[in-house]
């Protein structure tokens, strides 16, 4: 059997074996090695720079998202302070005006709360099948009981509809036995629940009866009936089914959140609160304009490169479209007129745009300048327009949702890129496998070669002993 071992110096030959069939295989293996590697590695840095303009983006999108929120106004003109947030809680639009506002709440707005009559039998308490029917606000809501319900079913299948209804149930068990209570979401005066059953008189409810908790067979609204809030501005009466109240004070939103009493609610301008915004937009969009130019920015050197001599190594998107083409679909939005106003550009509000690399800044002065002239109410307007399209926010989102999108351009060049990176990968393994097979072939070859060499050296010796034996012989 042949040896496994191939010694690098042929015994026969006395050739390098070893070096000839490594210098003959890597001059095979170089063109498609170097393409292979020069390809990997493009790939491998696009895939990269991708990756860091969609996360810049990502950010910037987020960030233009929560700036847009409706029920936290980050743009608002005037900002709404209430001195006892306990009781209320304001919120204010660039409608709002500035002034002092007396709050007294006399009450909140309630929800409707009833119980039907006990069973003893607890929340396994049986139940005929047949119709039970609540009834909010003229709207009734059927619950089909179906032959074997419990008590605890019941309140499941009213349960099950809650979403819809507004109604929800639960079993509460007293001394008295177990009672079916219904409650709503829903506020004010008006909104009593009522039922009516085919089932179980129990779950019979009449409008406007208390429950009488002592008698196992009563049935009505604990403690209260759905009451309308009810408060004073300036001594001026406000009655609300809802604890939100947000058209009786221009401009500002109070939301009763607990107890009585008097609050005092104060708008002011919301100059700190404007500036703030303003400061997270641009960042935001000054990290896009960073990113874009780290990924397509080339850098040039002094030191030429040692292997390829150059002076100047491109970025990962060096050269690429897409990155100028995100440069210039937000940047539009800057200079796109939107929703009519006080304020049509940023410079107006002291922002600016850096000469040198695009990004934005604020200068402070400038916008205070501008507060003084009395534009903060205008600045919801700019950025978040008077409707869904026409507001900076909107129309910047609208501008990179194709790149951050599901199956958008970034999706599709990853998908792309990785692709390409699978082939190369494939490629490689291919070459390997070339590799492996083109050394042992020729180590083969050589191998063979030397053995044949060694052969003939044998040959050649053993002649010319024979002949050196002759002449001896006849010299003798």
């Amino acid at each position: 059997m042949a040896s496994p071992i191939t010694p690098a110096t042929g015994l026969g030959s006395g050739l390098e074996i070893g070096k000839i069939v490594d210098a003959l295989v890597s001059s095979d293996k170089l063109a498609k090695q170097t393409q292979i590697t020069t390809q990997t590695k493009l790939v491998t840095t696009k895939i990269s720079g991708i990756g860091t303009l969609q996360s810049a983006m990502t950010a910037f999108q987020t960030a233009l998202t929560n700036l847009g929120k409706t029920d936290t106004p980050a743009f608002a003109g005037y900002a709404a302070k209430a001195s006892d947030a306990t009781k209320l809680t304001v919120t204010s639009d660039n409608s709002a005006v500035p002034g002092t506002y007396s709050i007294d709440v006399k009450n909140l707005a309630t929800s409707s709360s009833v119980a039907s009559a006990s069973f003893s039998g607890g929340s396994a308490s049986a139940i005929p099948s047949g119709d039970l029917t609540l009834t909010q606000n003229g709207i009734d809501t059927k619950i089909t009981i179906p032959t074997g319900a419990t008590l605890a079913s019941v309140a499941k299948q009213i349960n099950a509809q809650s979403s819809t209804s507004n109604i929800s149930a639960n079993i509460i068990t007293d001394d008295n036995g177990s009672r079916l209570v219904f409650s709503s979401t829903v506020t004010g005066k008006g909104t009593d629940i009522t039922a009516s059953s085919t089932t179980s008189s129990e779950f019979n409810i009449v409008a406007g009866a208390a429950l009488d908790p002592k008698s196992t067979t009563s049935a009505g609204y604990i403690g209260k009936q759905a009451l309308d809030a009810s408060l004073t501005v300036n001594g001026l009466s406000i009655t609300s089914a809802s604890n939100t109240i947000d058209k009786s004070l221009g401009g500002v939103s109070m939301t009763l959140v607990g107890g009585t009493g008097a609050s005092t609610v104060t708008v002011a301008a919301n100059n700190d609160g404007l500036k703030a915004s303003l400061q997270t937009f641009i960042d935001a969009y000054n990290t896009v304009v960073k990113a874009v130019s780290t990924v397509t920015k080339a850098t040039v050197s002094d030191t030429p490169d040692k292997t390829t001599g150059a002076t100047v190594t491109a970025a990962a998107l060096t050269g690429d479209a897409m990155p100028r083409s995100i440069l210039s679909a937000i940047r539009d939005q800057l200079v796109t007129t939107g929703a009519p106003g006080g304020i049509s550009v940023l410079s107006q509000l002291g922002i600016t745009t850096g000469q040198s690399d695009g990004t934005l800044s604020l200068d402070a002065t400038k916008f205070t300048a501008a507060m003084n002239q009395g534009l903060a109410g205008d600045v919801q307007q700019l950025f978040s327009g008077t409707d869904s399209t026409n507001g900076l926010l909107s129309r910047m989102k609208a501008a990179i949702t194709p790149y951050t999108q599901t199956g958008g351009i970034f999706d599709t060049r990853t998908t792309s890129l990785n692709k390409q990176q699978t082939d190369l990968t494939s490629q490689q393994a291919a070459l390997d496998l070339r590799v492996t097979t083109l050394t042992a072939t020729l180590n083969a070859k050589y191998n063979a070669m030397d053995l044949l060499v060694g052969q003939l050296k044998a040959s050649a010796t053993s002649i010319t002993s024979f002949f050196d034996s002759l002449n001896a012989q006849k010299n003798a």
